[in-house]
């Protein structure tokens, strides 16, 4: 019978007592176990588990974590995988932010343009008809500032007809833009008529950030040279903003992901200062079993079956032997666990259920989840009565 040692030993001197050595002799080889199995096959998962561990933590404030992300993409070498990451985090949940930003840098996209047809006749292309309202997105741009400077761009407009039409028939019949050779006048633009870039109308069309999506590549490097190479302040006021409006959840589970090891640790070493881990007991007990019970791992399945004290290795005996509802009973009485049956009314349930005093009663457990919730709260009391007896000691 799995023995929970939930009674608290009557130690004088944590020192020299023995049951305590013996403890933490098994929670060190357990330790060297576990790291084993890490790294022979388990590490991916264990980065995994680790990066969801972190996620789950609610003690951060929002400008503790932006100071955490910017101290790690300020840091040296450059991080330029994590700031890729986040900067298409912001083209997708705040692209009106850097839309405003590309605007006062219009005049850098002549490049994105120059040499590529396709983007010309994504952006420009969407002229209105006769039964729609306005032109949009590039279109407008282009049809507003030929109109305003028709004295030097006019005659760059390229018509598909045999011949041009004036200022005067189009602003009476817009859909007439309809009949422009696209590709061929934002070519001639490019060429002739450099204003256009740098111009309110252009700028205005790339507000809403719809742009950042026609090349996310293109403008991801385009912003981190604003970030690095010119450090411009409004680039990081924005990133500053998104940080500290973003879930402290979500950042890690969208850039942790793409961090090597090295910067992982340098996260958390940047981070831990904010973690109250005690308000915030994080576990992958159950993860650990699983990997464990493969096949691959079978020299560590049989070290680990001699750990029986510590809160993994109880949580594997007791998925191994406990099996009934009656082995369950058991255990809670001999481990001083009292416990009453809750009331199920659903006829499919094959498992019973029970409500312990290890929670006050406040949670039904049934069999799949009691080895979890018993392993950790054997290892919270454990920890519990050894900072105890530290603090008594210090």
């Amino acid at each position: 019978m799995v023995q929970l040692y939930l009674s608290e030993p009557a130690w004088n001197d944590i020192e020299d007592d023995a049951s305590v050595k013996q403890r933490i002799s098994l929670l060190i080889k357990l330790e060297m176990i576990i790291l084993s199995l890490m790294s022979s096959g388990g590490r991916s998962e264990a980065r995994l588990w680790l990066c969801n561990t972190l996620s789950s933590m609610t003690s951060i404030s929002p400008h503790n974590q932006q100071e955490v992300f910017v101290k790690l993409l300020r840091c040296k070498p450059r991080k330029l995988g994590l700031a890729s990451q986040l900067l298409q985090m912001i083209f997708e949940k705040r692209p009106k932010r850097v839309g405003a930003i590309l605007a006062k840098n219009s005049h850098r996209l002549e490049s994105f343009f120059r040499g590529h047809p396709d983007r010309i006749m994504q952006w420009f292309s969407s002229f209105a008809g006769s039964d729609d309202s306005q032109h949009r997105k590039g279109a407008k741009a282009l049809s507003q500032f030929a109109f305003v400077n028709r004295d030097i761009c006019w005659e760059e407009l390229e018509w598909k007809g045999k011949h041009g039409q004036s200022p005067a028939v189009v602003a009476t019949k817009p859909h007439y833009f309809l009949d422009i050779d696209i590709q061929q006048t934002v070519e001639n633009f490019l060429e002739y008529v450099p204003e256009f870039w740098s111009s309110r109308e252009f700028a205005e069309s790339l507000e809403g950030g719809e742009i950042l999506f026609m090349d996310s590549k293109f403008f991801v490097q385009l912003f981190l040279d604003l970030m690095y190479k010119e450090d411009l302040k409004e680039m990081w006021e924005v990133i500053d903003e998104f940080l500290m409006e973003e879930s402290f959840s979500s950042l890690c589970q969208h850039l942790l992901i793409v961090l090597e090891e090295k910067d992982l640790l340098l996260f958390l070493e940047l981070s831990r200062k904010f973690f109250k881990l005690k308000k915030e007991h994080m576990t992958i007990g159950r993860q650990l079993v699983r990997l464990i019970r493969e096949e691959e791992a079978h020299e560590e399945k049989m070290q680990i079956q001699d750990i029986v004290l510590q809160s993994f290795a109880l949580h594997y005996r007791l998925l191994e032997e406990s099996q009934t509802n009656e082995s369950w009973e058991i255990i809670f009485r001999s481990n001083g666990i009292s416990f009453r049956n809750s009331e199920n009314p659903s006829l499919l349930s094959k498992s019973s259920s029970w409500l312990l005093s290890t929670d006050g009663y406040s949670t039904t457990w049934n069999t799949v989840d009691l080895p979890e919730h018993l392993s950790m709260h054997c290892f919270s009391t454990w920890m519990k009565w050894i900072f105890a007896k530290w603090d008594v000691a210090v």
